[in-house]
């Protein structure tokens, strides 16, 4: 008796401390994982043969019933509420906020290809991780050369500015110019603001009020290092690309971020306007990330710098913005040639002034056997009545609302005009008179023909966007370049073709 009391007691000890060893797992008297109620005893057993007994202990333990966790599906961010502005369209939009066009959504109905009213609440997903500010630091009026800038007398400000612009003198295709002539000549061929490039000339070099401070601010006022750009009217006339490709890439939705100097890369904001994200792609073809947002933001940006030398172009901006409703529309035009005879499309929607600039222009040439560049004896005509308002080295402008001002309303541009029997300016032609013969004077020109583009209060409008270009009938649609592309009448269509082949010929 007294050996099987001390056999049990072993047993007891024994069972306890496997028992003290299953607390121990955690410190806590439970195991981590979610073991069976049974299982967290030890099991004693006694086995008793005759008169002898033996001992065994049992520590089979029930596997682990491990409960999964749920996986949380990640919360989704709320939509993002937006408010449409001028010149927005659905497939812009879209490409902005990278959305499906069908994903964004309204109270009211939306066109699917035209203008939207300013204005309009928009519930669009987001989509998007980390972006720029969204603060908007110049308007769309105070990029182009809008109405805004009428007033603006160039010359008057730079002589009393008196910085180092005015010494200047440079050689054009119409002699020398002054440096304030110069500056003027870069914005009206651009329809850029003649304050914007001012404002930049000052930032970047003290070319306005005050004198450059080294040989690189003296020879590249704009601050691009590029000795194919040396000279003030090289400079600008590259940045003035830059700003015509943030402005108008970002209106067509080919533009959604910036690439900065030092090769990162940030998203734009999807609501910034054109007129901003014009200045904020300039400045990230100059500057690394740091300083570009010291540039652009900071208390002594070029933004803060234009309102001291010109004040608040917020203020002038609500007297001309938007620059055009949503419910304009193209007034009536017809090719510019005279009925009859074909000419060919010899390019699609491409760049109106420049090598990347907006892609409203269209290019024709008489149907000839000659080649390359010469002065033709047909005749290109007026697509629309007006006032002609320039008429200089290759170019002619037909201001349509008569007014004498190119920058209010709609105006035609005409270029590689001959300076033979070109009409001269302040004469009024009406549809389908006589403007003068296609050449390859005023700009470069790989052959004989007529540019011709279309803008309104300032704004290039793009040849294939929300008011394509229409000429008796045929509309304009771009191709996957510049120059590609197509003119599209009912079931007829008419490809570009820059070498005028038979593809390409259209008549009225």
């Amino acid at each position: 008796m007294a050996g099987k009391l001390s056999n049990l007691w072993t047993l007891v000890i024994i069972a306890g401390l496997l028992s003290g060893c299953v607390r121990g797992m955690n410190g806590a008297g439970q195991s981590p994982f979610s073991f069976g109620q049974k299982s967290q005893l030890a099991l004693v057993e006694t086995v008793t043969t005759g008169e002898e007994q033996s001992e065994r202990v049992s520590t089979r333990v029930a596997p682990p019933q491990i409960t999964p966790t749920p996986k949380e599906s990640p919360t989704p961010a709320p939509p993002i509420l937006y408010y449409t502005q001028a010149g927005d369209t659905l497939s812009a939009l879209a490409a902005r906020f990278g959305v499906a066009r069908e994903e964004i959504s309204s109270t009211q109905s939306l066109p699917e290809n035209g203008l939207l009213d300013p204005g309009i609440l928009l519930i669009i997903p987001d989509k998007l991780g980390e972006t720029t500010s969204s603060e908007q630091v110049m308007p769309d009026s105070e990029i182009v050369f809008s109405p805004s800038a009428l007033d603006f007398d160039i010359n008057k400000y730079v002589t009393e500015a008196g910085g180092y612009l005015t010494t200047i003198q440079e050689w054009h295709s119409n002699g020398w110019n002054s440096g304030a002539a110069s500056v003027y000549k870069v914005a009206i061929d651009n329809s850029i603001n003649p304050r914007l490039l001012l404002a930049i000339l000052e930032y970047q070099s003290h070319w306005v009020t005050g004198q450059p401070e080294n040989l690189a601010q003296t020879d590249f006022p704009v601050g691009y290092l590029n000795y194919q750009k040396k000279g003030l009217f090289a400079q600008l006339s590259w940045a003035v690309q830059q700003l015509n490709i943030g402005y108008y890439g970002w209106r067509e939705g080919r533009l959604t971020s910036l690439t900065f100097q030092d090769g990162t890369t940030m998203r734009l904001a999807p609501d910034l306007n054109a007129g901003s994200v014009a200045v904020l792609y300039l400045f990230s073809q100059l500057y690394d990330q740091p300083h570009w947002a010291a540039a652009v933001y900071g208390l002594e940006s070029m933004p803060a710098l234009y309102e001291k030398m010109f004040g608040s172009p917020w203020l002038r901006a609500q007297s001309v913005e938007p620059l055009f409703p949503a419910t304009l529309t193209q007034p009536p035009m017809e090719l510019p040639f005279r009925p009859g005879k074909p000419w060919s499309l010899t390019g699609g929607p491409h760049s109106a002034w420049g090598p990347d600039g907006a892609r409203a222009a269209l290019d024709f040439a008489p149907s000839t056997t000659e080649k390359d560049c010469y002065v033709s004896t047909d005749w290109v005509t007026a697509i629309s009545s007006g006032l002609v308002v320039r008429s200089e080295y290759g170019v002619v402008v037909v201001d349509l609302d008569g007014d004498g001002f190119e920058q209010t309303g709609w105006a035609v541009l005409y270029l590689h005009i001959a300076t033979n029997d070109r009409v001269p300016v302040n004469t009024w032609v009406n549809t389908d008179d006589r403007i003068g013969h296609p050449s390859c004077e005023g700009g470069q020109a790989t052959g004989t023909h007529v540019h011709v583009a279309r803008k309104y209060n300032g704004e290039w409008i793009l040849a294939d966007g929300p008011m394509p270009f229409v000429l008796s009938g045929w509309r304009a649609v771009a191709g996957e370049k510049p120059y590609q592309g197509a003119l599209i009448k009912e079931e007829k269509t008419v490809k570009a073709s820059i070498y005028g082949d038979y593809s390409s010929l259209i008549s009225r």
